[in-house]
């Protein structure tokens, strides 16, 4: 795996603001105290998350029975639980920012959730096409629609108030992360750049359906995430093929990034298009690229080393990664608990990595926009 000078405690700090933020939401010692808190005004907040594994909280083993086991959840869970990282993802902080319980995944009927701050869709490998495939985003959508039919099933039959009314359905926030997986499956596959970002155009008319088709249900409040610096995760970073592997000064590959930005034009120009044609929505896109390219560009600032390198993988320097022999495989060694990486496993971002991104999202910086995140509990 490589010398393991490469995985030492590296020393350094968070900056402040991301220490303050993380202090605030990350120690369950103080969950009991941080609930009496109540951040939204209005009503009880409710979050439908549709998406991949950036935001999956366990759909794919509930789903599919796919193990994922430790050291997957180690830094924060303390055992795994589907999420593919160390610890928490950004949709876990910002559901901490409102002081309530993390999503569960829809998929999952032995947690034991009653559903009534929301339900998680996401689910590992998921894309936007093609569509009809378990688990695509238009399947999410359909199984939304099956959800919220059902809990009004059961609130009319058999009179149970503890489901989600129409008004929750109508105020909830629906939250969308999805695309890169799309990208990075068509560059696998070998095929041109220019094939690549032809594809972009059908990939946002399946994410503009589906922002149409819960909002034919009622819902009106949208959160719509780009997709991150696909050409700086050491995946794709050991597959590209040389004449694609043309590197950036902070050494991503050029053509990947470059992917990636057409799609967050487009994802762009298409939220200004739904605020217009969608009377009484507010839809909120959020540029993840930029938050997730500056963990790379200013590396050092937050203290990361090696901002390229994945911490659960296999191979050592400079990618640590190896599709063989996938995080948590017998083979793959881990750095050390506490050790600040970017990468957790090559494709997925560390705890430490998603608090500082979803700490800017807070700031409502990089939101268009510029709306808090529990606007849609507070209007």
């Amino acid at each position: 795996m490589g010398s393991s000078s490469l995985f030492q405690n590296s020393g350094y700090a968070y900056v402040i603001g991301v220490l303050i933020f993380s202090v605030l939401v990350s120690s369950s010692s103080s969950s009991k105290l941080q609930q009496k808190v109540n951040v939204c005004s209005k009503r009880n907040p409710v979050i439908f998350s549709f998406g991949d594994s950036n935001t999956d909280t366990g759909g794919l083993v509930a789903g599919l029975g796919f193990d994922v086991n430790l050291p997957n959840g180690r830094s924060f869970f303390r055992s795994s639980t589907g999420r593919l990282s160390d610890g928490r993802l950004i949709i876990d902080f910002l559901c901490e920012s409102l002081n309530t319980d993390y999503l569960s995944p829809y998929l999952d009927s032995m947690k034991g959730s009653d559903f009534l701050n929301g339900a998680n869709f996401a689910v590992v490998g998921s894309s936007t096409l093609p569509k009809s495939v378990p688990f695509a985003l238009n399947i999410q959508i359909m199984q939304f629609q099956h959800f919220k039919n059902h809990s009004f099933q059961l609130a009319t039959a058999k009179g149970l108030r503890r489901v989600i009314d129409e008004e929750g359905f109508k105020n909830a926030l629906y939250y969308i992360d999805i695309g890169q997986n799309d990208l990075a499956d068509t560059f696998r596959k070998n095929v041109s750049y220019a094939r690549v970002v032809k594809k972009i155009p059908e990939m946002l008319a399946e994410i503009k359906d589906a922002v149409k088709t819960i909002y034919d249900e009622g819902g009106k409040n949208f959160w719509i995430h780009n997709t991150g610096p696909l050409g700086c995760l050491p995946q794709m970073l050991t597959s590209v093929r040389e004449k694609l592997k043309v590197l950036d000064r902070h050494g991503c590959i050029r053509a990947y990034n470059d992917a990636a930005k057409v799609f967050n034009d487009g994802l762009r120009a298409l939220c200004a298009e739904l605020r217009t044609e969608l009377k009484g929505a507010t839809i909120v896109y959020v540029d993840i690229y930029n938050l997730k390219y500056d963990l790379i560009v200013n590396s050092n600032k937050y203290g990361f080393k090696s901002p390229l390198m994945a911490c659960c993988g296999h191979g050592g320097s400079p990618y640590n990664y190896n599709a063989s022999y996938i995080c948590g495989h017998p083979k793959c060694g881990v750095c050390e608990e506490g050790a600040k990486f970017i990468s957790w496993d090559g494709i997925h971002y560390t705890e430490a990595a998603n608090t500082i991104v979803a700490s800017n999202i807070l700031s409502t910086t990089y939101s268009t926009p510029n709306v808090k995140f529990d606007y849609f509990c507070n209007a």
